[in-house]
């Protein structure tokens, strides 16, 4: 048995969504979130979230990401952020691009998370040139992190609370929000506004929806215009139903958090394997669906031979990402990890 852990973004849609995506396509409906689907959408992020944020739903995460940062900062702003986000290295530029102009300040951090003492200094010394040093406006944290790591409770409420002092506002790039959410056990209402989050990128795609993500505004006052922004962008969708169908079933009776549950067991179960092997080493704390792994040669190719497939991480010669999703089996786990041992007896 062969298994793909090279990402999430290479698996099938969820049954359940995709079923609410059949049924959606019936008769007519009102255009560009003007239908009932979308209205209950919205009523469905209240109470998942415990509050009313204004959601504006997108197809995905690289729009969310931007559209967070256009929204928050002027050209002449910055954004602080990892400099392993996503925002930084995986967007083409297309922060800057929508806000036109807007520089990412990018901090170090162990495990792509940012502390609070590197992010105090970082506020402590920057934007003091006055009219000639871009301003600090918003701070990215990403939840789960690049590297699979989770930021707890305690973390992003003290990052939060140092943002805000200093005037800038908090975004959350949540591409694998529920893998993080599944972990730490909290209500979603917990990591997010309650511990200072001002918007939140929402992903649905990485954890089963065909194509589905969301921008959420926990302030009604950060999100004037946002309509328009998105449309002037290209990301108003016509037929928006189809992008609601799919995030109200997924937050159905906690479908997302099902979903990623088993993405996280599964990591869990591949992490505790690849420990036991001669010849594998774990680089990160494996706190969601992402395994990164230094790997010996020799193994990474028996286990590419036997059908497995893994994405060799850039710029890094012997380290690998696996990546667990929903609809990832035990007996794939496994069978990874019995042919890891056969190959090392070789």
């Amino acid at each position: 048995m062969a298994a793909n852990f090279r990402s999430d973004n290479e698996t099938p849609v969820a049954p359940e969504i995709l079923e609410a995506l059949a049924l959606a396509n019936s008769g007519t409906a009102h255009s560009y979130g003007d239908d009932a689907l979308t209205a209950r959408v919205q009523r469905r992020f209240a109470e998942v979230f415990e509050t009313e944020p204004a959601v504006y739903a997108l197809v995905s995460g690289t729009a969310a990401n931007a559209l967070a940062v256009a929204q928050t900062t002027p050209p002449y702003g910055a954004v602080i952020c990892h400099e392993d986000s996503h925002l930084h290295t995986d967007e083409c530029g297309a922060p800057e691009f929508y806000s036109g102009g807007a520089k990412l300040l990018t901090l170090a951090g162990a495990s792509a998370k940012i502390s609070a003492q590197t992010l105090k200094s970082q506020l402590e010394n920057t934007g003091h040139g006055g009219d000639h040093a871009s301003k600090p406006m918003l701070l990215s944290l990403t939840q789960a992190t690049e590297f699979g790591t989770v930021y707890a409770l305690d973390e992003v409420r003290k990052l939060c609370d140092l943002a805000h002092a200093a005037g800038l506002k908090v975004h959350m790039d949540g591409a694998r929000f529920a893998n993080a959410v599944a972990t730490l056990g909290c209500t979603p209402a917990e990591i997010t506004w309650r511990a200072g989050v001002d918007l939140l990128s929402f992903g649905a795609t990485k954890n089963g929806a065909m194509m589905a993500e969301a921008l959420l505004v926990f302030d009604s006052a950060d999100a004037v215009e946002l309509g328009r922004r998105r449309k002037q962008s290209g990301h108003l969708i016509s037929k928006m139903r189809y992008v609601s169908a799919q995030l109200d079933a997924y937050l159905e009776a906690d479908l997302w958090l099902k979903l990623a549950a088993n993405a996280n067991l599964q990591a869990s179960r591949l992490s505790a394997g690849i420990a036991a092997l001669d010849g594998a080493e774990l680089l990160y704390p494996v706190q969601s669906n992402e395994i990164f792994v230094r790997l010996e040669d020799s193994l990474a190719a028996g286990l590419r031979a036997a059908g497995f497939e893994f994405h060799g991480w850039p710029g890094r010669p012997g380290v690998y990402r696996l990546v667990t999703a929903h609809c990832t089996r035990a007996d794939e786990v496994d069978a990874f990890i019995a042919a890891a041992a056969a190959v090392q007896q070789r």
